[in-house]
């Protein structure tokens, strides 16, 4: 199944303050594996960036007056992510300001399926800490390259944070001998599983031994 991992940065909090996206980072999953097809750019927001906002992602209004504005990405945008559902961590943040971009368009609200991982997390350790940072930390996920919040970074952690809410092991494919999974296109699906072990011939006749002796001599006792 597709997904997409989805992050925004932004001027600043609130729409209602006309605040406006300034980066749109995506990162497709097939069945929780990462893809190669990933979609990122930076906006011309047609005002300034907060001083909270800089502080977060250090985009300058210099920068971002070079980059397209939303209108010249949309297209490609929704073809991008079409029907895949998103994953987003707070996707009420994200939504809001995705949809006032549409509606500044007069286009339709996103309506893809939506996984909010701040639910799932907060579902999953009520009363702890679920910020991407916290969340990383629980994991052990390397997040030192996040000095600042940049969407595809983000994307990426959030994709191994995602993994793990899920009570999944990210794949590898460095399999070997009796414990190999056979992967022969990594188009095909992936299937995560636990390894089976089983007992060899000795093993078992020593089992059934032990169990003949040990039944006797607990049955006469």
């Amino acid at each position: 199944m597709k997904e997409i991992i989805l992050d925004t940065e932004t001027t600043g909090l609130s729409t209602k303050e006309g605040h406006r996206i300034v980066e749109i980072g995506c990162i497709e999953l097939d069945n929780l594996v990462p893809t190669k097809n990933r979609f990122h750019c930076y906006l011309n927001p047609d005002r300034k960036v907060s001083e909270k906002a800089f502080k977060v992602h250090g985009y300058t209004d210099e920068f971002l007056s070079k980059q397209k504005r939303f209108d010249q990405i949309v297209d490609e945008f929704l073809n991008f992510i079409k029907e895949s559902r998103l994953v987003i961590h707070n996707a009420e943040f994200d939504l809001s300001h995705l949809n006032n971009e549409m509606k500044i368009l007069g286009k339709e609200k996103i309506k893809n399926e939506v996984v909010d991982t701040l639910i799932l997390a907060r579902n999953k350790f009520p009363g702890s800490s679920i910020s991407l940072d916290a969340l990383c930390k629980r994991y052990r996920i390397d997040n030192s390259k996040r000095a600042k919040h940049t969407a595809l970074i983000d994307c990426d952690l959030l994709a191994k944070v995602y993994i793990n809410l899920l009570d999944q092991k990210e794949p590898t494919l460095q399999f070997q001998n009796n414990e190999k999974e056979s992967i022969k296109d990594l188009n095909e699906k992936v299937l995560y599983f636990k390894k089976v072990i089983y007992p060899s011939k000795t093993e078992i006749e020593m089992h059934k031994k032990y169990l003949k002796q040990n039944l006797k001599k607990n049955f006469f006792n």
